[in-house]
């Protein structure tokens, strides 16, 4: 698997609804689903039955047509064993810091032939939050599962959180709605890609935080619960810290409001 380094970022407004912007350690974990009437997208949980295994001949005719609808040069490609490769992009919509090595170069191209694993080069870790709705493009192979392309992609970006704390998902859109779906991790994204055609408004993948309801916390190191400790400490002050700056305009509203009464004849 392969991964392109075409990216793009997004930014959340100081000015929008709080609870959109800001995320605790507590809520990222266990946050409960909420939903906003005025929202355009509307997020659901899409269950579908798992079809039969096409024949090759099947194949062969799914991924010629699929190749007809391509206008760039991301073409899948059959294999003589059965076999096929092509590319998906996943967008990384991560809310939460991961966590990287500190002081390590970014990976080069030799590296990533050689496989070489530079997060294992030193102990020290720290703290980084990826581009939101980073976009990656891969390149994959018809046998690769969606657990394999969630260590691909924190590979990529030297990422040493666990791998279960990571989940990717499906979204599709359907009568002007978002509709959305977690993958199992042993799904096969590029036959995903196969059957719904390449255009990304039909189907796309977004990785995301693993939000289970649950945390097994004896999944993570002692490092990791420590770093849990400082971003909820730190998360915690910019909460209060915004709370006071919205309370403070609105005492200050509100005394304006008081002197211009009291300033009225009568």
């Amino acid at each position: 698997m392969t991964v392109d380094n075409s990216m793009s970022s997004g930014y959340c407004s100081l000015d929008e609804d709080l609870e959109d912007c800001f995320f605790t350690a507590k809520t990222t974990f266990f946050r409960s689903s909420q939903s906003k009437g005025a929202a355009k997208n509307v997020t659901k949980t899409v269950e579908e039955l798992k079809p039969k295994a096409p024949t090759t001949q099947e194949l062969k005719e799914k991924i010629d047509n699929y190749n007809s609808k391509v206008n760039n040069c991301l073409l899948m490609k059959m294999n003589d064993d059965g076999t096929y490769t092509g590319f998906i992009k996943v967008h990384l919509k991560l809310r939460r810091p991961v966590t990287v090595p500190a002081g390590i170069r970014p990976q080069s191209i030799y590296d990533a032939l050689k496989e070489v694993n530079l997060a294992n080069m030193t102990e020290k870790r720290t703290s980084f939050y990826l581009p939101l709705d980073a976009i990656k493009q891969l390149h994959i192979s018809s046998t690769t599962t969606v657990s394999e392309v969630i260590q691909g992609l924190l590979k990529k970006f030297m990422v040493v959180d666990n791998p279960q704390k990571f989940a990717l998902f499906k979204q599709m859109q359907k009568d002007g709605q978002v509709l959305s779906q977690k993958l199992p991790v042993t799904e096969y994204p590029l036959y995903l890609r196969l059957v719904a055609g390449p255009d990304t408004d039909i189907l796309s993948f977004v990785l995301k935080e693993n939000e289970t309801g649950e945390v097994e916390w004896d999944d993570f190191s002692i490092p990791e619960l420590q770093n849990f400790l400082v971003i909820l400490e730190r998360e915690e002050k910019e909460k209060i810290q915004q709370v006071q700056k919205k309370y403070d305009k609105f005492k200050q509203r509100l005394q304006e409001a008081l002197k211009e009464a009291n300033e009225k004849p009568g």
